[in-house]
């Protein structure tokens, strides 16, 4: 054992309980979780409450750029699609260089926001135009390697995800033109994914995703399954984000996307499906058989006017669940899972929607335990939180802060996810070690610089 630390107060195996010590290997993860065990002279002491951090389950790193940038509407409707045509001005135009002051700073906001491991759901593969500024790359990889650079400085833990897209919608024979940054076949994004693990990098692993059906053939998504084989990797896919998607879905297909994936013998353990807001009972059902899991982005889906999932029904069936910060409109996880549930109580009229009376009374509780549990398996790690085998990181409260001062133990995780505003920590743990959690002078000054040299000429 590496080192021990000690909390008077903990979040085990979904409740409070009392001086729990925690062993850290040399590996920097948990080797040993002791309850109702006094400190040890040897142990370090932590300074307030103890709770698993989250993973970030989906991730667009560069659209960090664009927060703040979308709006405004001049004229006629204003939604997704239209958002997403002037996203487009960001990825034609952004360099390794300035991808990695971006991200940059948008982990060291992750983990201010409590995350201390992120799912990067990635596209953004080859250079921009001439046009653009654009230049070729000594690696094929260059833009990979910018988001696992700024991972590294950071301090948080990177899942990438390479991403097939070889088409720009149900039918069409290829991209559009500002889409070739994408382009990837299976073939590309196995190759990417393999070459990520093979480099050995600290904190970082690798999976693969589909972008979408829109975005990937019957043929892609046959292709990749062949390569990823038995692997055990995480498969992450966009997928009923949008009505419109759904109703393209339907007459490309005769079938709707979550149940053209069930149909088609997809879906396992490994797969995530990224949003799922609109899906019907019997598809829910269709993927509580099969083991697969969700990842819903709440603020996003605010944001974009996608709409809301249906909790209740997903919880109900017992579907792993987690949450992502995706076009990073909030990058902290309070917000994600205080959203998750509001989003409910707006659209029913009623309040603590996500809470079980039977088991777990607490709305907070049960969806951040399902996000801790959900958020392993995107990351594709056998174990996450608070448990022996798991990366030791962790997240200390300030007993001090605003919404915590004065509380009874039992509420306080109620509290950080309904009452507080910003980031109740006094420490972030990863790998057995407290991370700064304040992105540096020369990060934040490396971001304005690769804001200014995007934006000013437009």
């Amino acid at each position: 054992m590496l080192k021990r630390l000690h909390a008077s107060l903990a979040w085990v195996d979904g409740r409070w309980q009392r001086d729990v010590l925690l062993g850290v290997d040399a590996n920097g993860h948990w080797s040993e979780i002791t309850v109702n065990l006094p400190a040890p002279a040897d142990a370090e002491k932590l300074g307030g409450p103890v709770i698993p951090s989250l993973v970030n389950a989906h991730s667009h790193a560069f659209q960090r750029a664009f927060v703040g940038l979308a709006e405004r509407r001049e004229a006629g409707q204003d939604d997704f699609w239209s958002w997403r045509d002037r996203m487009y001005a960001l990825a034609l135009r952004i360099s390794p260089q300035q991808l990695r002051a971006v991200a940059g700073q948008l982990y060291a906001e992750m983990l201010r926001g409590g995350y201390t491991q992120v799912c990067e759901f990635h596209y953004l593969h080859h250079p921009a135009d001439p046009a653009h500024g654009g230049q070729d790359f000594d690696d094929e990889l260059d833009m990979a390697w910018a988001l696992a650079s700024a991972a590294e400085e950071a301090g948080i833990g990177l899942t990438l995800l390479p991403v097939v897209y070889t088409r720009s919608g149900f039918g069409a024979a290829g991209l559009r033109p500002d889409q070739h940054r994408f382009k990837a076949d299976a073939d590309w994004a196995w190759r990417a994914s393999q070459r990520v693990m093979a480099a050995g990098l600290p904190r970082v692993n690798a999976g693969v995703a589909l972008h979408s059906l829109r975005g990937a053939s019957a043929q892609d998504i046959a292709r990749l399954r062949d390569l990823v084989g038995a692997a055990n990797l995480p498969i992450h896919i966009h997928v009923a984000e949008q009505t419109a998607e759904v109703a393209d879905c339907l007459a490309a297909t005769g079938k709707r996307p979550i149940q053209w994936l069930a149909e088609e013998g997809h879906l396992d353990p490994r797969w995530q499906l990224v949003h799922a807001t609109h899906a019907e009972p019997a598809e829910i059902e269709a993927v509580a058989r099969s083991g697969a899991g969700i990842v819903i982005c709440p603020t996003t889906e605010a944001n974009l006017g996608d709409g809301l999932a249906d909790l209740p029904r997903w919880l109900n069936h017992g579907v792993p669940l987690t949450v992502g910060s995706d076009s990073q409109v909030s990058r902290a996880w309070v917000e994600e899972i205080r959203w998750l549930e509001y989003g409910q109580r707006l659209a029913l009229r009623q309040r603590n929607v996500a809470s079980d009376p039977g088991s777990q009374p607490s709305s907070a509780a049960r969806l951040f335990d399902a996000a801790v549990q959900g958020g392993a398996r995107a990351a594709g790690f056998a174990a996450w939180g608070l448990t022996p085998g798991a990366r030791a990181d962790c997240l200390v409260l300030n007993r001090e802060a605003d919404a915590l001062r004065g509380l009874p133990d039992e509420a306080l995780l109620d509290a950080v996810v309904f009452g507080s505003n910003g980031s109740p920590w006094l420490s972030v743990w990863v790998a057995g070690r407290a991370r700064p959690w304040r992105a540096p002078t020369r990060v934040g000054d490396a971001f304005q610089t690769a804001m200014l040299g995007l934006w000013t000429a437009q």
